[in-house]
């Protein structure tokens, strides 16, 4: 999300004029969007905040922009901190950029919030600036209704706000036209996606084109009843000319649905990919959690997702040291985390967040050295798992969508496979390799977080081809 809201910053100061620096130190404008699921992310804002005080004092005109998560929360806490930036911002008002630096004088910070999203007529139209030219993030929702004992993000991304159905369609294709061959629909929580639409939908709340709401299927059910709509999304968007590939990112397990399993074995364009974020493998921690689901619940939907989609990659999230964690509750995590075999995890350790429920658990705080001896046991697990599962890989033919060079070598190409493994390869010297196209490689050895190859195939290429500059 912080990712693609970057992009809609750089496109909005793009279309009044300024161009992308390849500097910090030769810019008129820094803009820094900030995220605030973790700790260190406060300690990082401010800490690029007093390198850049030094950068101002040099260069008066150079103006400082601080936006998103940590402006939101913190708002007038941020100029407090740092009483040379210029303009703080919030989540729900990147549009208001350029005019608050039109103002900003020096004087004072200027600044803007809302406390809720704006109307998704306006907030699709802002105009984007992405960092690739083959993959794209499509904004599906705004905002969360859970209620996790740990996550801010409710609290600086408002509730649930849906897109309409037929505006994400649209984009999507206006997107295969321009050459992007792979989307990934994202949301803070995509398997409820629309079940506020629907909602207003049989309240009549919403008048006029009821089709660009909620799409076609639903308003041919004999009985539309109140539901999300993302499986018909999935279906719809996999469906669109041009686009190779679709992901999601990312769903919560409580709501997870058959049906949304269904349209990914059915609709070819979906890739076998599911992030299934765990949080915790004991019940009472996912109790503490609020979670709203069991381990063993979270583990039968696990194996009706790989019952029906076949080949699926999973990767989870698993936060260790969560307030009252005792080592029966991580043996649990342990448990729960070998038993589904993770094709990789994004492990965190607990960080309290101000204003969540968890953060005012502090006679639960475990020791700090525990937390370090527990997630290092868990990370071990995890990496054997995804491991096996690599090796699993050796000697069959993956589909790869060429990305470009990798980043430590530049002699060696990447790209990714549906189930979202990072491959590398060298290309052959016969043989012209462009951005997006789509190529068979043979996999020949692998390891816990990536696999290598040799080009196989030339699958199919992109309309819009991208060269890419390989050095020896």
């Amino acid at each position: 999300m912080n990712v693609h809201d970057s992009e809609r910053i750089a496109g909005i100061l793009s279309e009044v004029g300024y161009e992308a620096s390849n500097s910090i130190d030769t810019a008129d404008v820094v803009v820094l969007n900030t995220c605030c699921i973790r700790e260190n992310a406060d300690n990082k804002l401010y800490g690029n905040l007093g390198h850049l005080s030094a950068l101002k004092a040099e260069r008066p005109g150079m103006k400082i922009v601080v936006a998103g998560c940590l402006a939101q929360k913190d708002k007038e806490l941020v100029a407090k901190k740092a009483p040379y930036v210029d303009v703080v911002v919030g989540t729900f008002n990147l549009s208001s950029i350029p005019d608050l630096l039109s103002r900003a004088d020096g004087s004072k910070a200027e600044m803007e919030f809302l406390d809720a999203p704006k109307e998704y007529d306006e907030v699709s139209s802002i105009a984007m600036k992405r960092e690739s030219s083959i993959s794209a993030w499509v904004s599906i929702q705004t905002g969360c209704n859970n209620s996790c004992a740990f996550c801010i993000v409710p609290s600086v991304r408002g509730k649930e706000v849906s897109r309409p159905f037929q505006d994400i369609v649209d984009e999507v294709r206006l997107l295969a036209r321009s050459g992007v061959r792979e989307v990934t629909l994202l949301g803070q929580n995509v398997n409820s996606y629309g079940r506020d639409i629907t909602l207003s939908l049989r309240k009549g709340e919403i008048e006029g084109d009821l089709e660009r709401w909620s799409g076609e299927r639903w308003l041919l059910d004999p009985r539309p009843r109140v539901r999300p709509l993302f499986s018909d999304l999935l279906r719809a968007v996999g469906s669109v000319k041009g686009i190779s590939r679709v992901r999601f990112t990312s769903p919560h397990p409580k709501d997870m649905v058959i049906e949304t399993f269904e349209a990914m074995s059915e609709t070819e364009a979906v890739c076998e990919q599911l992030h299934f974020p765990l949080q915790s493998g004991s019940d009472r921690v996912l109790s503490e959690m609020r979670r709203g689901y069991s381990s063993a619940k979270y583990l039968e939907r696990l194996r009706l997702a790989r019952s029906i989609v076949p080949d699926l990659a999973v990767s989870t999230d698993i936060i260790v040291g969560f307030p009252g964690e005792s080592d029966e509750d991580f043996k649990d995590t342990l448990r729960v985390v070998e038993e589904a075999n993770f094709d990789g995890a994004f492990t965190f350790i607990f960080s309290p967040r101000p204003g969540t429920r968890a953060a005012e658990m502090t006679q639960s705080f475990i020791d700090p050295e525990i937390v370090q001896t527990r997630f290092d046991a868990l990370k071990e697990v995890v990496e054997v798992s995804a491991l096996g599962k690599h090796e699993a890989r050796v000697g069959r033919v993956e589909e790869v969508l060429v990305e470009g060079s990798s980043k430590r070598d530049s002699s060696v190409l990447s790209g990714r496979t549906r189930q979202n493994k990072l491959v590398h390869f060298v290309p052959p010297s016969d043989l012209e390799l462009s951005e997006g196209d789509l190529i068979g490689v043979r996999i020949g050895s692998a390891a816990p977080h990536f696999l290598r190859g040799e080009v196989d195939r030339v699958i199919s290429r992109p309309r819009v081809r991208q060269s890419i500059a390989l050095k020896p």
